[in-house]
């Protein structure tokens, strides 16, 4: 039983570490480059958006082949997946960070 009240410990803690002095510390989600990344799948989202953009025609009446480009049909859906590819690693990066393993350690002594 006092396993679980262990676990249960580490489960609840707090979102802040101790730095070298001992002063509270908040820890992010994300680091700098988990938002250089984010940052980079907006722009290919963007880009692929706007490559997405265009090809209709002012009259009803009249067709415009525009409209089946290669631009539009695939260079726009390559750049639109490229992004959700790279926001999705940029969610899922984690850095490797020894502090943050002591911290681990740190906490399942608790």
């Amino acid at each position: 039983m006092e396993k679980n009240k262990k676990n249960t410990k580490v489960a609840s803690s707090t979102i802040t570490k101790k730095d070298d002095k001992n002063t509270p510390k908040a820890v992010f989600a994300f680091g700098p480059m988990n938002y250089i990344l984010m940052g980079v799948g907006i722009v290919l989202l963007g880009l692929g958006y706007i490559l997405l953009s265009g090809g209709g025609s002012d009259d009803p009446n009249v067709f415009n082949p525009a409209m089946f480009d290669n631009r539009r049909l695939v260079a726009a859906p390559i750049f639109i997946v490229l992004g959700l590819v790279v926001e999705i690693c940029a969610i899922m990066f984690r850095p490797k960070d020894n502090n943050n393993q002591k911290t681990q350690e740190d906490n399942t002594e608790l």
